[in-house]
């Protein structure tokens, strides 16, 4: 018979899977203990006061000044701005560079000499003689030169695009001042020949209306800075590189410009299809002229309408509505061109 004193307490014994283990050892104290006080919110390094106090910790490091109570970031007002507002950010700076994509245009692009930044070429591309040009002058000019994987290219260039393995990246365009694009044109004794785009938005028509003008003689385009396309990457593609070698102006004001290019004796001519004046009989065309073209849609403006010397129109079969804008530019110019020639 066991005796009675030997054997082991109540509770004494827990039970686990390894058999009876006797005592506890102070395994639960720390449960019994209770939690510890809560920290501050300010010591918390996940808790947005937490994260203040570290700004303001490395903020000082880094040799600046501690903000008085009621400044930015404090939680108080702020001065010059109403209590519990939040103080207006700086406009995040954006990169507005452009992709000029295509064997073509990289190289009249390069060839004008116009700013770049970097040259992108695909892996074990195919080299012709436009690649081989391309590398000359990109290494000769100082170019940085990335050789990137074609799925690499296909994003930069964009998906939809047709960069024949090679891409260019050139910052915004430099546009020129409207009367200084004029005044160029004539200190080198050449007859004015300029187009004007009237709410044009596809870049598409623009490329084709910059590509127009220098095939038939034209010196220069003339774009509004409103509800207007700028000289975009699609723009640069379209124009099979004839943007680098024709000049692009941005009129803050067109009827303003029209008005003033006026005064110094060009003959403003709208291209709209209820034109009083048909293009054959345009004699108007070999003087200074600044052709003005509108959108597919709904043409010319009023306020540039009134303005202008003659409204011109194409005559055209009566089953078609209407051209496109920039193939209504090219038939245009090349009359423009083929007056011109007969003088």
């Amino acid at each position: 018979m066991k005796n009675p004193g030997n054997k082991p307490r109540a509770g004494a014994v827990r039970k686990g899977r390894k058999g009876p283990q006797v005592g506890s050892g102070g395994q639960g104290r720390q449960a019994l203990e209770g939690r510890k006080p809560t920290p501050k919110a300010e010591d918390r390094p996940y808790h947005p006061a937490g994260k203040r106090k570290a700004a303001a910790e490395r903020f000082e490091a880094a040799g600046g000044k501690k903000k008085a109570p009621g400044a930015a970031g404090s939680g108080g007002s702020r001065a010059g701005a109403p209590t519990g507002s939040r103080q207006a950010r700086s406009p995040k700076s954006s990169d507005e560079s452009e992709m000029v994509t295509g064997r073509n245009s990289v190289l009249e692009a390069l060839r004008a000499k116009i700013p770049v930044t970097t040259l992108y070429m695909a892996a074990r591309i195919e080299f012709d003689d436009r690649v081989k040009e391309i590398l000359q002058i990109a290494t000769s000019r100082g170019v940085p030169i990335l050789e990137v994987m074609r799925p690499e290219l296909d994003r930069l260039a964009g998906f939809d695009s047709v960069h024949q393995g090679v891409a260019l990246k050139v910052p915004p365009y430099d546009y020129a001042h409207p009367m200084e694009l004029l005044d160029t044109v004539i200190s080198r004794g050449q007859v004015p020949l300029l187009v004007a785009l009237d709410g044009i938005t596809d870049p598409r028509n623009l490329g084709a209306i910059i590509r127009s003008v220098a095939a038939f003689g034209g010196q220069g385009v003339i774009v509004p800075q409103r509800r207007s396309v700028g000289l975009t990457a699609s723009a640069w593609k379209t124009s099979a590189g004839a943007a680098a070698r024709t000049p692009v102006a941005m009129a803050s004001n067109l009827t303003q410009t029209i008005k003033a290019y006026k005064e110094r004796g060009v003959f403003v001519l709208g291209l709209d299809g209820g034109g009083d004046v048909s293009l054959p009989k345009l004699q108007l065309a070999k003087e200074p002229v600044l052709l003005v073209v509108g959108s597919e849609g709904k043409g010319l403006s009023r306020l540039v309408t009134e303005n202008c010397d003659a409204v011109v129109s194409i005559p055209i079969s009566s089953s078609t509505e209407s051209l496109n804008a920039g193939i209504a530019a090219s038939v245009t110019l090349y009359e423009i061109s083929k007056l011109r020639a007969q003088k």
